[in-house]
């Protein structure tokens, strides 16, 4: 019987309550709707701690409730071991997380970990996810769309 190869990968953003976990949930989703969630390791971590603790925002559960994605996890922040060994693939939200996770690969020995951002998968070309701290409704609908675009396509790429 052959071993499985498992690829591993954590979502990281400044924060703990809405892009970070929409991204991992729906993450989550297709690897579980395509049955290959065995041969995946996923996680969250974020590189501020003012919203560690905290739930989803309200708005960004009832847009995944709608779309039948399950998101209940909390992020930690990152650690010097999701550059060494942890993770394969450190999938980034915008550039200020692209700067801070830099600064944070320089200072491991053996980082292994590659920093993507995950717009960079979008085939839309929106590669950043704007005005998510606007708060209405329609943002929440929006990044979600988004995420599933970007996490269909990262998924497919590494299929």
């Amino acid at each position: 019987m052959a071993e499985q190869v498992t690829k591993s990968g954590v979502f990281v953003c400044l924060g703990n309550i809405c892009l970070l976990l929409t991204a991992e949930a729906v993450f989550r989703k297709l690897v579980t709707d395509q049955n290959v969630s065995d041969t995946w390791r996923m996680g969250s971590a974020v590189m501020s701690t003012y919203e560690l603790g905290n739930p989803p925002d309200y708005r960004g559960q009832a847009c995944m409730k709608k779309h039948g994605t399950p998101m209940s996890h909390a992020a930690r922040q990152v650690t010097k071991e999701d550059f060494a060994a942890a993770f394969d693939c450190i999938l980034r939200m915008d550039e200020s997380n692209r700067r801070d996770l830099n600064r944070k690969s320089d200072q491991v020995k053996n980082c292994r970990a590659i920093i993507e951002l995950l717009g960079s998968y979008e085939p839309q070309t929106q590669f950043i996810f704007e005005g998510r701290y606007d708060g209405s409704n329609a943002h929440f609908e929006t990044i979600y769309q988004q995420c599933v675009r970007c996490c269909r396509a990262a998924l497919e790429k590494v299929r």
